[in-house]
């Protein structure tokens, strides 16, 4: 379950380490999660196996930074900053799921 299949998301903790090179080891994100110092779409987030997935916005409150997880054109994920008023809104949402005649 959760808010991302699991082929297609990545970790707060790899995020976190990997990509934003916010912590060298596990335990530091630890830490920083703890601080509750992330959010993800707006809520706190402590877990650090959160997953994170396509336009997923990461705030950064203590930095005062902003992130939206994207693919790049060979499909890999990239954190790419934006600005406060862009963290504000979802690009992508889906409203209703229907299914059409015939199937």
């Amino acid at each position: 379950a959760g808010p991302h299949k699991l082929r297609e998301c990545l970790p707060l903790m790899l995020v976190l380490r990997n990509r934003l090179k916010y912590a060298l080891t596990g335990r530091e994100v630890n830490a920083i999660c703890m601080q509750r110092l992330i959010k993800v779409d707006s809520k706190i987030r402590t877990e650090k196996n959160y997953p994170t997935g396509f336009m997923d916005v990461i705030d950064i409150e203590k930095t005062d930074e902003h992130f939206r997880v994207v693919y790049d054109t060979k499909g890999r994920f990239i954190m790419h900053r934006i600005t406060k008023e862009e963290a504000s809104y979802k690009l992508c949402k889906v409203i209703k799921l229907q299914v059409g005649s015939k199937g």
